[in-house]
């Protein structure tokens, strides 16, 4: 397995304090170990910006799984795209080059015209398992949910372009999502050892087919209350919005009854805040307000203004 993405993890997560364990919801924790136990994917819905896609990145630095594969889909998704990609144009016209040049080197191995996705990475045999983040899984096609199923039930898939030559190429080493870590797929098919813990996000744009959630663990993410958004303030700007963060936290909430707003907007007001004026934003600065007036704007309309 590759090494911890622990960059990636403190821009997510911020410092792990074991003196002062994050505080999580206990429904949270039992859906993270039903989806763990069971070896099912984790269908995580809830309103844009509560959270839903720090979730991986929380399970794999506390189980030390290794660095997150992300998947973020959108309308021309398909299930081949997470699995891999195959540059057969690409061959064709290296095999035609090599022609017209009358190269009599060795053909190129076709394993360079391959890639293994995110998904496909993730049903690698690893010994622990791997943490996939399928991001926003209702901008798929309608019919993403249902190619789904097969792969997650087996925890396998084939290679066609690979077990055709397995005769005479039972081993190819491809790249995969895990740049600089190659995998050999043997006879064209590969299949894994731990099953993958998959966290698929939602932000309930239209609804999923049935069988396809009864092969999921759900887990409706509630918007953040303060103690949260506490969390997520410190895990994205550690110390330095400290001494004021209680106030941006209730400035926020007050935004919030007023209007429908997200917490990564009060993250990107605080972020702007922050880099306007080289340092924490003053309760009376003209300039944060500003910020937030532009930034926190609702999310259920449209300023055609």
């Amino acid at each position: 397995m590759p090494p911890e993405d622990t960059d990636e993890l403190d821009r997510r997560l911020g410092p792990v304090d074991f003196d002062h364990p994050r505080k999580v919801d206990e429904r949270e924790v039992i859906a993270v170990n039903a989806a763990l136990f069971l070896r099912r994917p984790l269908l995580v819905t809830g309103s844009p910006g509560v959270g839903k896609s720090t979730l991986p990145y929380q399970v794999t630095r506390e189980l030390r799984l290794g660095p997150v594969l992300r998947w973020p889909i959108n309308s021309r998704t398909t299930l081949r795209s997470g699995l891999y990609e195959y540059d057969a144009i690409g061959r064709v016209q290296e095999a035609r080059r090599r022609v017209e040049a009358n190269d009599m080197e060795p053909e190129t191995d076709i394993g360079d015209y391959l890639q293994l996705g995110p998904l496909g990475t993730a049903l690698l045999p690893h010994e622990l398992p791997r943490v996939l983040l399928i991001d926003e899984f209702d901008k798929g096609d309608a019919d993403l949910a249902n190619d789904l199923l097969d792969v997650l039930e087996e925890g396998s898939y084939k290679i066609p372009e690979l077990y055709r030559i397995r005769a005479r190429n039972p081993e190819v080493t491809v790249p995969t999502s895990d740049h600089g870590h190659p995998a050999r797929i043997k006879e064209g098919m590969v299949r894994c050892r731990a099953f993958p813990f998959i966290v698929i996000t939602s932000n309930r744009e239209r609804e999923f087919p049935p069988a396809f959630l009864r092969r999921c663990v759900q887990f409706e993410m509630p918007e953040p209350g303060p103690e949260r958004l506490a969390d997520l303030v410190a895990a994205h700007f550690s110390t330095a919005a400290g001494p004021h963060k209680d106030r941006l936290i209730q400035e926020f909430m007050s935004y919030r009854k007023r209007q429908p707003v997200a917490a990564d907007q009060l993250l990107n007001a605080l972020y702007l805040a922050i880099q306007r004026s080289g340092q924490e934003p003053e309760a009376d600065d003209e300039g944060w307000r500003q910020v937030l007036e532009v930034v926190l704007q609702r999310l259920d309309t449209v300023n055609t203004a």
